[in-house]
């Protein structure tokens, strides 16, 4: 139920990072209800964009002087990217800011939309909308954790194998957060 991942979500103590010359940017983890199991919502960015080019990403991006916060961000993001307006999209909580290789900083809201939608992707921006049942991905994904460097630091950098999709990077540490924090097995259900 939607009210369990709110819960759940309000319970975790949010990590904030500084922005320390880091680019503000905002993503939106959407989840929905698909035949009585959650299901996320990842993207396959273009190969023409400045940044992460051809990734598995959530729809979002930096934020622009117009956006009155992050979470203007990210939803203007959303609805730029697969057409979920505003509107239609419940917040359910948020998860720890994340800082990237390449200078972003990422804060990332876990939302919800009622299902079906009628979707409009972003052909400019986005290659693919993949929709994924989130407990299959995650209780059947392959998760690795390995050391990267990156313009002279080193970090951890997660893996998921699904299927032929890999999801790598903040991605990846994002949805390891959300994994770790709800079991999606338990909170099947309908909104």
């Amino acid at each position: 139920m939607v009210e369990r991942i709110k819960t759940i979500l309000l319970a975790h103590s949010r990590q904030s990072l500084p922005l320390d010359g880091l680019i503000p940017a905002a993503v939106t983890v959407p989840v929905f209800l698909k035949e009585g199991e959650w299901n996320l919502i990842l993207t396959r960015r273009t190969q023409n964009l400045r940044y992460h080019k051809g990734e598995i990403a959530f729809p979002g991006g930096a934020a622009d002087e117009g956006d009155a916060s992050l979470l203007e961000t990210a939803l203007r993001e959303t609805e730029e990217e697969v057409g979920i307006q505003r509107k239609d999209i419940t917040l359910l909580g948020e998860l720890d800011d994340i800082r990237t290789m390449s200078s972003f900083r990422i804060s990332p809201y876990v939302v919800t939309f009622p299902y079906p939608y009628p979707f409009r992707v972003c052909q400019a921006e986005i290659d693919e909308m993949l929709e994924i049942p989130l407990a299959r991905l995650q209780y059947e994904a392959r998760c690795e954790e390995r050391v990267a460097e990156y313009a002279g630091q080193r970090g951890k950098v997660y893996y998921y194998y699904y299927r032929s999709i890999v999801i790598w990077g903040a991605t990846a540490k994002i949805l390891k957060q959300l994994l770790d924090l709800i079991d999606f097995r338990a909170v099947r259900g309908y909104l």
